[in-house]
């Protein structure tokens, strides 16, 4: 997988999360995904196809960092992550996709974004609906970590 392709992605997620909750994640190094175990506790994924490649995306927060992305967005603070937090994962979702995919068509790369699905819990799956690497970028916060996962076919 090419770095034109995880950049964008990698770059709208910083990007929405200063915008939206004054938040600053430390990207880490990125490595190949072996398994289907998400790394947090709440995972965004969406898939993504076009007339030259197909793929899908996920961001995945641990549960504390999530919660306080809901705090600095929307001033409210449940306990534990609840509809209004899996609804903001997948708004989050949403917004950077469409930032990765505004660079990605300046690049010749064109892609439909399908609506994104959000699953939680301690160790729960997910399944990327493509023949690729799973690539896996970390970043961490004072928050905990999140992380996002892209795979593409060819």
């Amino acid at each position: 997988m090419r770095a034109e392709f995880v950049n964008p992605f990698l770059a709208s997620l910083l990007n929405v999360l200063k915008t939206m909750a004054s938040m600053e994640l430390a990207p880490q190094k990125p490595r190949l995904k072996k398994d289907e175990v998400a790394r947090g506790d709440v995972s965004g994924l969406i898939g993504m196809v076009g007339p030259k490649t197909k793929g899908s995306m996920s961001i995945t927060f641990d549960e504390r960092l999530a919660l306080e992305i809901m705090q600095r967005m929307l001033g409210e603070r449940p306990n534990a992550i609840n509809e209004e937090v899996t609804d903001m994962v997948g708004e989050i979702t949403n917004m950077v996709t469409g930032g990765a995919k505004r660079i990605l068509s300046d690049k010749g790369y064109e892609f439909e974004m399908a609506t994104p699905a959000v699953v939680s819990g301690r160790g729960h799956t997910i399944t990327h609906k493509c023949d690729g690497a799973i690539i896996i970028m970390p970043f961490d916060s004072e928050y905990g970590k999140a992380f996002i996962e892209i795979c593409f076919d060819g």
